[in-house]
């Protein structure tokens, strides 16, 4: 299993891939605008996006190739190790079905409130 880690401290990339590995996913990370973004991000089983640390252009760009390929996107502001760990336990929640979600309702409720 795959996932896409966009964003992010590039102090803790061995963090997140060392949790990553535990949950038993294979990452790609891209902590910033890059042509490998706008080229593709492959097939991944799910992307996380750490929204602080990230700009909005390369944000939109991933956004666009998930939501054609209905690749499940996880969002969260804060880049820590806790935080990777809440993301990964959402992407093992979710269904695929990101329109119906309910997780995904109540990311959006929580990022509005914030």
């Amino acid at each position: 299993m795959s996932l896409v880690i966009v964003g992010g401290n590039e102090k803790m990339k061995k963090d997140y891939l060392s949790l990553a590995k535990e949950k038993g996913y294979k990452a790609k990370l891209f902590f910033k605008m890059s042509p490998k973004v706008k080229q593709g991000i492959g097939n991944p089983e799910a992307i996380v996006i750490f929204t602080s640390t990230i700009s909005h252009k390369a944000v939109i760009s991933v956004e666009k190739q998930a939501k054609k390929k209905n690749i499940p996107i996880i969002r969260h502001k804060n880049n820590s190790k806790v935080a990777f760990a809440e993301c990964l336990e959402m992407v093992e929640k979710c269904s695929g079905n990101c329109s119906g979600c309910k997780l995904n309702k109540d990311i959006n409720k929580f990022y509005k409130s914030v």
